[in-house]
């Protein structure tokens, strides 16, 4: 995976950069605003995910966004900000941003956010959730978003991850994200183990 990631504050810029770049298979290649990323951009090199924070030089609010876009038509395209109000997050997900980083996140959520947006999923943090996902049912203790809600829903009914994503018309490596954070959050060992947990507390 090949990520472009612009951020004018050297330190945050560096750090991410380098954490990415410890995970096999990613490579990062950085600017330090957002002419430089457009520039970059607009190579011959073809990105599977582009990072912009929001408030950067050149990025003009999420003007920048339509921009990176409109250059980068086939690449996801996701805003990252230290300080980005809810307003501003939802907004840039209403525009077409591929997802809306908070700098805050750890490492590992960080590399699971990534490897959803570069199959083609929107990221957005827990806290941002919508009304309709926080409407989801809890089960042992943990709420889930409707994507999960559906991959379990699947995983009852006996499908394998090949044949939840060709129901859900997503990429199989989306499912096995899916499938792990359900895993973590109800605390089940394994498939057969999930299912039961959630036949036993009435869910589907």
């Amino acid at each position: 995976m090949r990520i472009l990631l612009a951020d004018d504050q050297e330190l945050v810029r560096e750090t991410i950069a380098a954490f990415l770049r410890m995970e096999p298979g990613i490579e990062v290649d950085v600017a330090d605003d957002f002419p430089s990323a457009l520039a970059l951009a607009r190579r011959d090199v073809s990105y599977d995910l582009v990072l912009l924070d929001y408030m950067m030089p050149g990025m003009n609010g999420l003007a920048g966004l339509a921009a990176m876009k409109s250059a980068t038509p086939r690449t996801p395209v996701a805003i990252i900000s230290g300080s980005a109000s809810r307003a501003v997050a939802e907004q840039a997900l209403a525009e077409g941003a591929a997802g809306f980083l908070p700098k805050t996140m750890s490492t590992r959520t960080l590399i699971a956010a990534l490897q959803f947006m570069a199959a083609g999923e929107i990221y957005a943090p827990r806290s941002m959730m919508t009304e309709r996902e926080s409407a989801t049912p809890l089960l042992a203790g943990a709420q889930l978003t409707p994507r999960e809600t559906e991959v379990l829903r699947y995983l009852c009914r006996g499908l394998a991850n090949k044949e939840i994503a060709r129901e859900l018309d997503l990429q199989e490596v989306t499912v096995k994200l899916h499938v792990k954070t359900l895993y973590r959050k109800i605390e089940a060992r394994n498939r057969t183990h999930a299912a039961m947990i959630a036949k036993e507390a009435g869910l589907f």
